[in-house]
């Protein structure tokens, strides 16, 4: 095995036994000591690879791992457990399905399905779903699983009116999911601990056959992650963990930051090795990282540095608005002169309703971007339709495939139909593809509904029995040809692009690897095995960054990323750090560790943006400098004032705040006023309001409708359906529709708390979520 190590990674690769903590700094190579260390356990120490165990968040990640140790060991990983902890504790309980209560052919439901699920749940409990938001429930249950906590034990502490609704809710959908043969996400962790900890012949036999366990990003694990970390490594103790405690940045979907702050409380005798050697950012850049996150308190300290040089000064502008900011952005890019190419370049902001001013200014310029957030590939509606009937094919007691698959395409099943068939299923007890395989013997269905479902069912067992022997490629091409479904897809009126999609579903298929998921000991076929990694996929795994074209992402989305040239934009007080997460324990600090993870994306050239004013909830307000400004050092800054931007202020305040969430310090170029939203700043909402509506006349309705602060947001408000806002009573709900215009404008939400409702945009007082 050769391969260059700096002597703290050397370190790292050759500790023997017992606990590892490596807190590896942004940029510093932990992918290389990780896959060097696995390498060095086949080859060195004999360790059979079916006997390590490694775990990643992303499955590229783990694709990428696999690759780089089959190289270095000369293909000599074969049988490694490698994957994300989703996809590990679905292997798991498809091998354990005998203790988990699914059989082994269970259906892993997306957000779509699990929704749906719920919304069941509620009418089976007798809850309005326009009064209870099916997705204010489904969070908070989501939370409860990756907390480890069961409905039983969820009821006990249910304190208020929607606790006692999830409380409700919650066996309820288990037991359609377990009627279904289903997991959630969230059910893949919660019981893969249940059968790690509460059978004791499974969990000595995984401790036993795990000699060393692997970690990378342990900063992110949440409580259940941790609980399968315990139990994978309980007998021998050999587990290496890889991580940063300055990139933790996922709170806000359960992340714990004790779980790597208490590692050596958790592993006594724990061994520590500090990474701190970076490999991707010049002098100047580390300089402004470490000044920074010093600021937080709950850390372990590091400090980066590098054998690069200082390189390009750090750029800050200030620009008069988010347009002008877009436009310096553009203009930067196109100065480069040729020494970095568009694809070398990355927007980055904190909400993804910051891209429009970046893309209008782009398409301006004539320069190709691509947006990390779009729709994803296997969210598209012609591809889920595809996979719901191999879905069915391989569990037929899904009945969310069974819904989706039986409307598409048309075939005269109505929703009368379908609700025919749902009561008759329930009485039987029996899954809805098998209760429309005798649709002939089911009164109120008329004739042809029967012919329908009898002959989808047939084609469907017949779709079953011939899969288990084909490759994943061939049972799509099985099912499509079998259901007519490309004709289907061709008489669309956007067709021709629909099929496009389901032309790169073949493509996904026939490059399928059963070995990849490391199963074959399994009775699964080809298409079981497909189908959990495409459930298993995340967003991130499906961008590609190839070809010339810059990339605009939020900060979370950038996560483990690098590029050349990286523009952070909208350092505002209020959006960055955002406003919302000041209010929860730790917040500051979070939001200061994603400014951190940020500018270490970039490898070398940074930019720092911000503006003076803002759009935001259909009008245009003063701005404030990220406190996070006020936290650079001195040295490696440029600052500078774009066209337009106010002169009245030109210094710069550069002394630390001294407190770790900021203070209360104000940064000199802040202008006269108060705050946002503040009488001295000149802020008025009733005007506001009035001239979103296009009069100056003041409403008619009651002005308690109208009073809302909009001091903690700088986010442009966007109504259109799938958008997240707030409203001052009715708290945070998601767009569901928009009519009419102008002053007459109306908006239907779905709110969390209350159920849909539609108000009239002009006066309700909406701002982002």
């Amino acid at each position: 095995m050769q391969i260059r190590l700096n002597p703290e990674q050397r370190k790292a690769v050759e500790h023997g036994d017992g606990p590892l903590l490596v807190l590896a700094g942004a940029g510093s190579g932990k992918t290389r000591v990780l896959t060097a260390r696995v390498a060095r356990l086949i080859e060195t120490c004999e360790i059979p690879p079916h006997r390590i165990l490694s775990v990643t968040f992303t499955n590229k990640a783990a694709s990428e791992m696999r690759e780089r140790i089959e190289a270095l060991t000369g293909g000599e990983a074969r049988g490694l457990w490698i994957g994300t902890f989703h996809s590990l504790a679905a292997r798991l309980l498809r091998r354990e399905a005998g203790h988990s209560g699914r059989e082994r052919t269970f259906t892993i439901y997306d957000e779509d399905d699990s929704l749906r699920c719920i919304r069941e749940a509620m009418e089976a409990c007798g809850l309005d779903p326009r009064r209870w938001s099916p997705r204010a429930l489904r969070s908070r249950i989501s939370s409860a699983k990756n907390a480890l906590v069961g409905p039983s034990d969820y009821a006990v502490s249910a304190y208020d009116l929607l606790s006692r609704a999830v409380a409700d809710v919650y066996p309820a959908y288990q037991k359609l999911l377990s009627r279904r043969n289903a997991y959630d996400f969230d059910d893949l962790l919660f019981d893969c601990v249940q059968v790690l900890e509460g059978v004791e012949e499974v969990r000595e036999k995984y401790a036993e056959q795990f000699l060393h366990v692997l970690v990378d990003e342990y900063q992110d694990t949440n409580h259940a992650q941790y609980r399968m970390v315990r139990a994978f490594a309980g007998r021998h103790e050999n587990v290496c963990v890889v991580g940063d405690d300055d990139q933790s940045i996922y709170a806000w979907r359960g992340a714990d930051l004790r779980n790597i702050l208490d590692f050596e409380r958790d592993f006594s005798g724990a061994s520590v090795v500090r990474l701190e050697q970076n490999y991707r950012s010049t002098a100047s850049i580390l300089q402004v990282a470490n000044a920074v996150i010093a600021c937080n308190v709950a850390r372990k300290p590091k400090n980066l540095h590098t054998e690069r040089e200082a390189g390009e000064p750090i750029l800050v502008a200030r620009t008069p608005n988010e347009r002008r900011e877009a436009s310096w952005v553009t203009s930067q890019v196109r100065s480069l002169d040729g020494s970095y190419g568009c694809g070398d370049c990355a927007v980055l902001y904190r909400t993804n309703a910051q891209s429009r001013a970046f893309e209008e200014a782009l398409r301006r310029a004539g320069l190709p971007y691509r947006i990390v957030g779009g729709v994803p590939f296997y969210e598209r509606r012609e591809i889920k339709d595809v996979i719901a009937y191999l879905r069915l094919a391989v569990n037929p007691a899904d009945d969310a495939a069974f819904a989706r698959a039986i409307g598409w395409p048309r075939r005269g099943v109505g929703d009368v139909t379908l609700d025919r068939l749902r009561e008759e299923a329930t009485e039987r007890h029996a899954p809805l593809l098998e209760t429309a395989a005798s649709a002939a013997e089911i009164e109120g269905i008329t004739a042809a509904a029967r012919r329908s479902l009898v002959d989808f069912a047939e084609r469907l067992s017949r779709l079953r029995e011939a899969q288990g022997a084909m490759s994943a490629r061939g049972a799509l091409e099985s099912c499509i040809k079998s259901f007519g479904l490309a004709t289907a897809l061709a008489e669309e009126e956007d067709g021709a692009d629909r099929l496009e999609n389901v032309s790169e579903l073949f493509a996904t298929a026939s490059s399928f690897d059963r070995t990849e998921v490391e199963d074959a000991a399994a009775e699964a076929s080809d298409l079981e095995l497909y189908l959990q990694t495409v459930a298993l996929r995340s967003e991130i795994d499906d961008v590609e960054f190839d070809g010339e074209a810059i990339t605009l992402m939020t900060l979370h989305n950038a996560k483990g990323l690098e590029f050349p040239v990286v523009f952070l934009a909208g350092l505002e007080e209020g959006l960055f750090p955002l406003s919302r997460a000041l209010d929860a324990e730790g917040g500051i600090e979070e939001e200061r560790r994603l400014f951190y993870v940020g500018v270490t994306r970039a490898m070398d050239r940074l930019y720092l943006t911000y503006a003076d004013r803002r759009w935001r909830a259909g009008t245009e307000s003063r701005s404030s400098p990220s406190s996070f400004l006020d936290e650079l050092p001195d040295d490696p800054i440029e600052r500078r004032l774009t066209g337009g931007a106010s002169r009245r202020t030109q210094r710069w305040s550069t002394g630390p705040t001294g407190v770790a969430g900021g203070g209360s310090v104000t940064s000199p170029w802040t202008g006269t006023g108060g705050g946002l939203g503040s009488a001295s700043g000149g802020y008025d909402w009733r005007r506001s309001v009035r001239r979103a509506a296009g009069s100056e006349a003041r409403p008619s309705q009651d002005p308690e409708e109208l009073r809302y602060d909009y001091s903690d947001t700088q986010v442009p408000l966007e109504l259109k359906p799938g958008a997240r806002i707030v409203h001052p009573r009715f708290g945070e709900g998601r767009v569901l529709a928009v009519s009419g215009a102008g002053r007459e404008a109306k908006a239907e939400i779905e709110f969390e708390e209350v159920g849909t409702k539609k108000v009239v945009v002009a006066y309700a007082g909406l701002r982002p979520a």
